[in-house]
């Protein structure tokens, strides 16, 4: 048994996996890489590995980072099913088909720009009807309920407490009458969040796959979130600015949504408008609403008081371009909500572009944004950024508010891994820049935690039922 390590390791984005058992090639999620768009172009356009050998995927959630990649996949020749939790299944199914979309806009962009210099036109990594070929092949599969992903691969999903339906895969894989359970933790979620189950323990197995996005940081108390919100929303309104902030459209839009209800309710801000302006993020916000079966007991509670978790009187879902681009036109204090959270694409991007240089406007963060992006490019506060190939002089106020991160931090992520020690041959600690990871795998060595491992990109380890 071996297990190779194609991406997402040493960097966040483009996990990519893959499980060998005897003959059978099981990938463990498909995803993008982002970052600067030439070498993302490149790295998504290539799979290290032949897609027709792989027999079926175990998809943990449905983020782009972990998902983005799959008509990627089905293009080149895989023809096995996709396994998701139902509520992941629901969710993947908008994501690959805006993806898409983004797909085809980003390269006539690019296209544009190569014409004029006389440069190679370059092809979209794809399209809808791919999208849409690849989405007819997820499976769902509910939490605790085992399955068989490929001859001798079995496999049952936790609830990982991360995003709606997002799950930890625990693969039992057997060979030549040996098995070896692998438990893969990415990504993981953190206790207390609003609206999900908090992440279930992994017990019994062998190897543990851990991210470490937050490997060496910590975050502020998710219950500090809607303080810290209200904070900036009340100084921004008081020298009549704009709040603009960027959100991922799955999960941290919903939770943003569900927090500034609470707020609004309970007068701790004041009546000023909220735009969610995502068509993505309306359509995923519907998928939330027909899965209330992954919500926590706090939510469900508040669920037969508040039909509507994600909707009040102040709220408004963008759907028209024309109306998206109004609110960049008007003068008056408003809060925007947009994707995508990394700022590389979508509504946001023309956010920024006409609020960026305005003292009185506050971008709030509520996520990680990857190193290249234009989002890190902000939240490191460059005084000049290049938006569309213009540049711009950074003259709002940034404010980072980690307390809404929907990831583990380095406490969380020791305290899993400790849960699982008992019996566990090694750790492969993945999904973080290579000082995060390198800062956890210090930090579980010295919880005497054995075989911990940060992986090169590339690397296969083999023969896992010997140890690492």
């Amino acid at each position: 048994m071996n297990l190779t390590f194609y991406g997402g390791v040493r960097e966040v984005t483009g996990s990519k996996h893959v499980l060998e058992v005897g003959n059978e090639r099981v990938l463990l999620d498909c995803g993008m890489f982002q970052g600067r768009r030439a070498q993302a172009r490149q790295r998504n356009s290539r799979l290290p590995f032949k897609a027709k050998a792989i027999r079926s995927v175990i998809l943990s959630h449905a983020h782009i980072d972990h998902s983005g990649i799959l008509p990627v996949l089905v293009r080149r020749g895989f023809r096995g099913p996709i396994y998701a939790t139902p509520a992941t299944c629901d969710v993947v199914a908008h994501m690959l088909a805006d993806s898409a979309k983004i797909q085809v806009a980003d390269t006539k962009y690019v296209n544009r720009k190569h014409r004029k210099r006389g440069l190679p036109l370059v092809k979209a990594l794809y399209g809808p009807k791919m999208a849409d070929r690849t989405i007819g092949m997820l499976r769902g599969r509910p939490y605790g309920e085992e399955f068989i992903a490929a001859p001798g691969v079995r496999v049952r999903f936790l609830d990982a407490g991360h995003i709606l339906g997002s799950a930890l895969p625990v693969v039992e894989a057997t060979e030549n009458g040996r098995t070896v359970r692998i438990g893969y933790a990415v990504d993981l979620g953190r206790k207390n969040l609003p609206i999900l189950r908090d992440p279930e323990p992994m017990e019994g197995i062998d190897y543990l796959v851990i991210e470490s996005t937050y490997g060496n940081r910590f975050h502020d108390n998710i219950r500090d979130a809607g303080r810290q919100l209200a904070g900036v929303i009340n100084r921004t309104y008081k020298r009549s600015g704009k709040v603009i902030i960027p959100a991922f459209a799955l999960e941290r839009t919903q939770e943003v949504v569900y927090i500034l209800n609470d707020l609004w309710n309970e007068g701790e801000i004041p009546s000023l408008p909220v735009y969610v302006d995502s068509p993505l993020a309306t359509r995923v916000t519907e998928v939330f609403r027909r899965h209330t079966d992954c919500f926590d007991a706090e939510a469900q509670l508040r669920l037969r008081e508040d039909s509507d978790l994600f909707g009040y009187r102040q709220l408004s879902f963008v759907r028209d371009v024309r109306q998206s681009k109004k609110l960049n036109d008007s003068t008056k204090s408003c809060i925007i909500i947009a994707a995508s959270g990394m700022c590389e694409s979508g509504r946001i991007v023309h956010h920024l572009r006409h609020h960026i240089g305005n003292p009185n406007t506050t971008i709030v963060f509520v996520g990680f944004t990857a190193r290249h992006t234009l989002g890190r490019k902000i939240v490191e506060r460059q005084p000049v950024v290049r938006i569309w190939g213009v540049e711009k002089h950074l003259r709002a106020e940034v404010v980072v508010l980690d307390a809404f991160s929907a990831h583990a931090d380095r406490r969380d992520l020791i305290a899993y891994a400790k849960r699982a020690a008992p019996g566990l041959k090694g750790v492969f600690i993945v999904h973080g820049e290579e000082e995060q990871s390198m800062a956890l795998a210090e930090a579980l060595s010295g919880e005497g935690i054995p075989g911990v491992k940060v992986p090169h990109i590339g690397e296969t380890v083999a023969n896992l039922e010997a140890g690492v």
